[in-house]
């Protein structure tokens, strides 16, 4: 599907053994473009497949399922092998677990050679999940820095054309702190920069989780000081902006704050903090759902989208649980729903997908997620 293959350089050499890249080669900035051409391509988004097997343990226990390598790998391939036409009209890409990029289909084709004869492109998870950050108040940061250059290297090789790589940020009197937030700008710029010159596309997720009772205000002075320094720190790094993909979380007021926030609000105050912060040059901002049901996700999307005011980024979807919850409570393990485990996942794929249009109506979102808690 993707050719590809180009040489490129990084310029002005400091010595023998350190290299300080201000620029990408024109070729492999062309490549880069190339791919989030594809990705953020009208109409579609990104599947969120890459749960570590602990991430997964919990879903699977409450559906009655053992969470074995098989059954993750027989999950995965009855979603990935939904109808072509349609996966490929709602879906650009998948990001991908480690496991899954090794593991094969049950007609012994592998999973990236698989989902590129269905025109989607494949991308991965790098990182190697939270860390304590010491010096603070239970503040995390993320591993997996060492060695993310070879790693990103054979993953390219295998044909994984994008990366992912999540901080998390949590909201309190005194957090996140000022350390947490340079930090973690840091660790998100070292891996964007790596990751595109190993000829990948990052996604930069730098999630604000909206645990707590405080409100869309605090919220919002949160997300702007975040953003600010990460966007400084990627420019530090000489972080191609449009060669990369941000993937943040919609300003929400806490999960136990007593006051609701309509789409309307969160779709306001997301717009707000993105035009303060997020510079044009970035060509794409796929937003991930947090803790919001999949009803209030698909709302909000659909909201955002709609705004009247000018965008001048491509705005969709990089959703996991949204796509998938309703599928997986039909699966079961059982190969005989197959065909309505696909009908449930691509009918969840086609509703972000008309919301990243905002088009659709609060009826019409309510109404679907109703059919698909029931069935």
């Amino acid at each position: 599907m993707m050719q590809l293959e180009t040489n490129y350089c990084c310029k002005d050499k400091i010595s023998s053994t350190v290299t300080r890249c201000s620029e990408l080669d024109p070729a492999l900035s062309l490549e880069l473009e190339k791919i989030i051409e594809k990705i953020s391509a009208p109409k579609k988004g990104l599947l969120a497949c890459d749960e570590s097997p602990a991430s997964l343990e919990q879903r699977f226990q409450e559906i009655g399922i053992d969470n074995t390598e098989s059954t993750r790998r027989a999950y995965r391939e009855i979603l990935l092998s939904a109808d072509k036409s349609q996966f490929s009209q709602y879906i650009s890409g998948v990001i991908l677990h480690h496991e899954t990029i090794y593991q094969k289909t049950s007609e012994d084709v592998e999973f990236v050679k698989f989902l590129r004869r269905r025109n989607i492109i494949a991308g991965v998870r790098v990182d190697r999940g939270l860390v304590h950050l010491f010096d603070t108040e239970d503040e995390k940061t993320t591993q997996g820095l060492d060695n993310l250059q070879e790693n990103c290297i054979r993953y390219k090789q295998e044909g994984c054309h994008f990366a992912k790589w999540r901080c998390v940020f949590s909201i309190s009197e005194r957090c996140p702190s000022q350390l947490a937030m340079i930090t973690n700008a840091n660790v998100l710029a070292r891996f964007a920069s790596i990751c595109q010159r190993a000829r990948m596309v990052p996604i930069v997720e730098p999630e604000v989780l909206n645990s707590g009772e405080y409100c869309i205000h605090r919220a919002l002075q949160v997300h702007e000081e975040m953003l600010s320094i990460l966007f400084r720190t990627l420019n530090k790094y000489h972080v191609y902006l449009e060669g990369m993909i941000l993937k943040p979380a919609m300003v929400l007021s806490g999960i136990k704050n007593a006051v609701r926030c309509t789409p309307q609000i969160v779709a306001e105050y997301t717009l707000k903090a993105l035009r303060r912060t997020v510079p044009t040059a970035v060509p794409a901002i796929f937003f991930l759902s947090g803790s919001q049901t999949d009803e209030e996700a698909v709302l909000s999307l659909n909201t955002i989208s709609a705004y009247s005011n000018k965008k001048p980024w491509r705005l969709s979807f990089c959703y996991g649980h949204v796509l998938q919850n309703a599928a997986m409570k039909i699966w079961k393990n059982n190969p005989e729903n197959a065909d309505k485990v696909q009908t449930m996942f691509l009918k969840r794929a086609q509703l972000c997908s008309e919301a990243s249009l905002g088009k659709l109506r609060i009826e019409e979102i309510k109404q679907n997620m109703q059919i698909s808690i029931v069935n």
